[in-house]
């Protein structure tokens, strides 16, 4: 039962996520075969990336103006014991964490605590947020923005499988930043700020 939930839930979010891109997309003036494009992926299927700095590992991008939507983007991954999304915000675009399974602490605003599989997060642009896969377990989450911009800074910090994955300089970091619209904190800053 509970794996059916969580399953009915993610059919929501991408339905309203695929509603909201299809009116705003109508709605807006396009030349034809330059409207968005459907997609049917399997879990292992999208553009695969590795992390360029710790932690090991990588993420999937499966939906973004490259391949599709002109208006979200939709990221998968896998979160190992001790992973962490260090604490950042994003510049213009709301984003949703959906707890696809395992388990992750989180901080959003002013709120804290730990999530299990079907959990969700909502983060509003502009607003600090972390997560931490506190557990023993693997943890799996969607993350499904608002609007494009994000993807720049994620492929900027990655590479694809075949390439060697060196590390970032700090003005390098500085620069994906920009290029996706987020801050991340610094070390012994205030997340207020």
């Amino acid at each position: 039962m509970k794996v059916r939930a969580v399953g009915a839930v993610a059919v929501i979010l991408m339905t309203i996520c695929i509603s909201h891109a299809q009116s705003t997309q109508a709605s807006s003036t396009s030349t034809p075969g330059s409207g968005p494009k459907p997609l049917l992926l399997e879990k292992s299927e999208g553009e695969q990336r590795i992390w360029r700095d710790p932690p090991p590992g990588g993420f999937m991008l499966k939906v973004s103006p490259e391949n599709g939507s002109q208006h979200f983007v939709l990221v998968t991954e896998d979160l190992q014991p001790g992973d962490e999304i260090p604490t950042h915000k994003h510049l213009g675009q709301d984003e949703i964490v959906f707890i696809q399974m395992g388990a992750a602490h989180v901080r959003v605003g002013d709120q804290e605590r730990d999530l299990h599989t079907g959990g969700l997060v909502f983060i509003p642009a502009y607003t600090w947020v972390s997560l931490k896969n506190n557990s023993n377990e693997p943890a799996s989450i969607v993350g499904i923005f608002a609007a494009p911009g994000f993807e720049n800074h994620l492929r900027c910090v990655s590479v694809l499988p075949n390439e060697k994955a060196t590390p970032l300089s700090a003005d390098e970091k500085k620069q994906c930043d920009q290029e996706g619209h987020v801050v991340y904190k610094e070390l012994g800053q205030n997340p207020e700020k």
